[in-house]
């Protein structure tokens, strides 16, 4: 039910029906314009060593699906293979973007669009898709790349979100669906940090940001409420005590 309310909450604030807000629109701007320093000859200002480009941390594959992987109950394939094989290419792409080993953190919770069938080829694309320091909130980690890591120590960790798109294409009739998007977040040991250049890249940029912003609180919303249970609780202790 939790994972339920999440998806309909996070439902309501895709792309597709909230557009970027003011405070998101400022700060794609504002990267829009250190892009624009960085390729100035008149502007000192290069990009840091540790930023790297959307566009060249994307991973792909593509494999045919074998009988063995499938549900035993039918001809499609078990959802726990198609899992583990999207957390796979997304661990890789994390330790090929930070050139360390990654730690997984979690998986946003995710709905399987379309059956896989036996027999059909699986693409899967993962892109790191946003990054922060382990230790900074969203405006604060923009705030650090934007001040080209002055504010963060050399040997800081980071979170890195990886987001996998993944599509199934019918070889006999040549059809492809979508299969589902699934968010991995790994914790890396190293300062690093990535930058969307596109339109395209701005958008998943916001919103992996907005999905770090729901599980943040989410998080804090449940940790009042088990402060306030273990108030109340005090209270009724204290009640029984006095009679």
């Amino acid at each position: 039910e939790k994972n339920y309310n999440i998806k309909k909450a996070r439902a309501k604030t895709g792309l597709r029906k909230q557009t970027p807000n003011d405070e998101e629109s400022d700060l794609i701007h504002a990267m829009w314009l250190r892009q624009l320093d960085y390729h100035d000859p008149n502007n000192p200002l290069r990009k840091p060593p540790q930023t790297h480009y959307m566009s060249s941390t994307t991973l792909s594959s593509s494999q045919i699906m074998q009988p063995q992987y499938r549900n035993r109950h039918n001809f499609m394939i078990f959802g726990g293979y198609l899992l583990k094989t999207t957390f796979e290419l997304a661990f890789c792409c994390a330790a090929a973007f930070s050139h360390s080993r990654p730690t997984f953190l979690s998986l946003d919770p995710s709905t399987f669009e379309n059956p896989v069938p036996v027999g059909s080829v699986l693409y899967l694309k993962a892109t790191v898709a946003y990054t922060e320091s382990a230790d900074d909130s969203p405006s604060d980690a923009h705030s650090a790349s934007e001040n080209d890591g002055e504010k963060r120590k050399e040997g800081d960790s980071t979170k890195v979100q990886i987001r996998v798109d993944s599509k199934v294409r019918d070889i006999e009739h040549g059809s492809t669906k979508p299969t589902g998007q699934f968010n991995y977040t790994f914790l890396v040991d190293t300062d690093i940090s990535v930058m969307p250049q596109t339109y395209e890249e701005f958008m998943i940029w916001v919103d992996a940001r907005r999905r770090v912003e729901s599980v943040r609180e989410s998080i804090d919303a449940g940790g009042r409420m088990e402060g306030g249970d273990k108030s109340k609780k005090g209270r009724d202790d204290g009640r029984r005590i006095t009679e």
